[in-house]
C-alpha cells in the first residue's frame, strides 16, 4: 500500500488551502446574482450541494482530523449562511439544500477520516509515532 507522507506543516497548509479554495468556489457558485430564477428541476441541485460540501470537508478530514471539532460546525454555519443570503441575489433559500449540505459535510468528514486512517496513520506505515 502506498502511504502519503507529509510533514505536519505541509499537511496543514494543504488541508486549509484546499478547503479555502473549495469554500471560495462554493460561495461564488451559490451567491453570484442570477438575472432570473434558475431553470432546474425540483430537487435537482441537491446532489451538487452534497458533492460540494463533501469536497469542502475532505481535505481537512483527511489531513487535519483534529480540526473536525470546529470545521464541522463552521461548514454547517457556512451552508446555512449561504441559504440565508441566496434570496438577496435572486436565488431561493431551501431547507433541502441545507440538508444536502449537512449530509455532504458528514459524508466528506467520514470519508476523509477513513482515508486518513488507511493512508496516513502510523499503524498503516508500520512505523511507531515518535
Amino acid at each position: 500500500m502506498s502511504v502519503l507522507l507529509l510533514q505536519p506543516r505541509t499537511g496543514k497548509i494543504l488541508a486549509y488551502g484546499l478547503t479555502t479554495a473549495f469554500a471560495t468556489l462554493i460561495a461564488l457558485l451559490t451567491l453570484l446574482p442570477l438575472p432570473a430564477p434558475p431553470l432546474t428541476t425540483e430537487g435537482g441541485d441537491k446532489i451538487y450541494h452534497f458533492v460540494a460540501f463533501a469536497g469542502l470537508m475532505l481535505p481537512v478530514a483527511t489531513l487535519r482530523t483534529q480540526a473536525l471539532v470546529w470545521m464541522i460546525p463552521a461548514a454547517l454555519f457556512f451552508g446555512a449562511g449561504i441559504e440565508v443570503m441566496q434570496p438577496m441575489v435572486n436565488r431561493s433559500a431551501d431547507l433541502g439544500d441545507f440538508l444536502a449540505d449537512a449530509a455532504g459535510v458528514l459524508a466528506g468528514s467520514a470519508l476523509g477520516g477513513v482515508a486518513s486512517w488507511f493512508c496516513l496513520s502510523p499503524a498503516s506505515t508500520g512505523i511507531a509515532p515518535k
